[in-house]
């Protein structure tokens, strides 16, 4: 059955303005096939969307679905069925937010893995699609050395191996712990942790899948030192700085920021979250927003992710990163583009990010246009669609 939506302001993920009056049709795939304005054609089934603002899914490339905001650590010490029902209930939690395709950065237990067969297969629904990545490659001690979430490598043939093991399973975007962070007391964000070695031969691998590699990288110089290695991704970037800038360009690497997860600790974490925790975000924040704003002016492809999970920063709150961007120097439509950056890295951007013929029909509808207030994003009773389908 094809099914028409009608009377809308359609802002498609592409053009750089709202495209008034505007109709799509999409088919029985859940794809676009036709879009115009004025008129629409007669179809199976119309839906009338009372002239209201229509965007893509947002697609976030960072997220932890096992763990848990509330808790400093993430808390992925639970059981595999305690994380299992929670990442469950963060699926769920972001396709209400808006989130239509996700990338998993990092998860115990590899449960992303068996949530995608299962979404694929209709068994688990009203949940994002999701690029597994299983559980993250760290150092033995470094940041990803939480009870159940790291792989621990300590050279380039146990990582050669563990990523080997993980692509056979069903990873399909590698994630490596190229630094410290915030969330161990016993590291910083300027602490190196993977060698370019090892993270060179995670690189060759899955490479060789034609899958993509993300790398933590804060600090220098694990930044440089993961750039070296060929990632795809550098994932948070605190500290980069002109000649990494350099090489990014260079070398196609995407850059996701995070603001929110750096932005939620010292907003609420004072007399929340451990006095460590609290003081290591709050002095780096002006330097985060600083840093990564001079590489997004000098060219580099910002994505949109949101590290959804680490401390206060739930599984609703990916609308508050286009805000950051915003507060931060972009416009609104700089800042919602980011979304169609993560299709590109994802690889995805062939069927997902744009609302063209051609594409799934994953789209929000919204009372406010979100090229004039980017908060727009933000409404809590948004319609939105998978598939051309109201999930919520």
């Amino acid at each position: 059955m094809t099914t028409t939506f009608t009377n809308c302001q359609l802002f498609d993920g592409e053009k750089t303005m709202v495209q008034p009056h505007a109709w799509f049709t999409v088919d029985d795939t859940g794809k676009l096939t036709a879009r115009g304005t004025g008129a629409a054609p007669a179809s199976e089934h119309t839906v009338d969307l009372a002239g209201q603002y229509v965007m893509p899914g947002m697609i976030n490339a960072h997220t932890h679905i096992t763990m848990n905001p509330a808790v400093g650590s993430g808390d992925t010490g639970v059981d595999e069925v305690t994380a299992t029902v929670r990442a469950v209930n963060s699926l769920h939690d972001l396709l209400k937010s808006g989130v239509t395709y996700i990338r998993e950065c990092g998860c115990t237990f590899n449960i992303d893995v068996t949530l995608e067969k299962l979404r694929a297969e209709g068994k688990l629904p009203k949940v994002p699609n999701i690029l597994p990545s299983g559980q993250p490659f760290s150092i033995t001690g470094g940041h990803g050395d939480l009870p159940n979430f790291g792989k621990l490598v300590d050279s380039p043939d146990e990582m050669r191996k563990a990523v080997r093991t993980a692509l056979r399973d069903g990873v399909k975007a590698v994630k490596l712990m190229a630094t410290g962070g915030v969330m161990t007391p016993g590291d910083f964000m300027d602490d190196p942790q993977l060698t370019i070695e090892e993270m060179q031969v995670a690189v060759a691998e899955t490479h060789h899948k034609a899958h993509i590699v993300a790398a933590h990288a804060e600090g220098n110089p694990g930044i440089y030192n993961a750039l070296k290695a060929g990632v795809d991704s550098i994932e948070h970037g605190c500290y980069v700085n002109d000649e990494e800038i350099d090489m990014m360009l260079k070398q196609g690497t995407y850059l996701t920021p995070t603001f929110v997860a750096a932005w939620t600790i010292p907003t609420f974490g004072p007399g929340k979250m451990p006095d460590w925790e609290v003081k290591k975000s709050t002095d780096a924040w002006d330097d985060i927003c600083k840093n990564v704003m001079h590489a997004w002016h000098r060219g580099v492809k910002i994505t949109l992710g949101t590290d959804a999970g680490t401390p206060l920063n739930d599984f609703s709150m990916t609308p508050v990163e286009f805000q950051l961007m915003v507060e931060n120097g972009a416009t609104p439509y700089e800042a919602l583009h980011t979304s169609q950056n993560s299709a590109a890295l994802l690889q995805i951007d062939d069927e997902y990010g744009s609302l063209v013929p051609g594409h799934y029909a994953d789209f929000l509808v919204l009372k406010q246009n979100p090229l004039v207030d980017v908060k727009a994003v933000q409404q809590p009773d948004k319609a939105v669609y998978k598939s051309g389908i109201q999930v919520y």
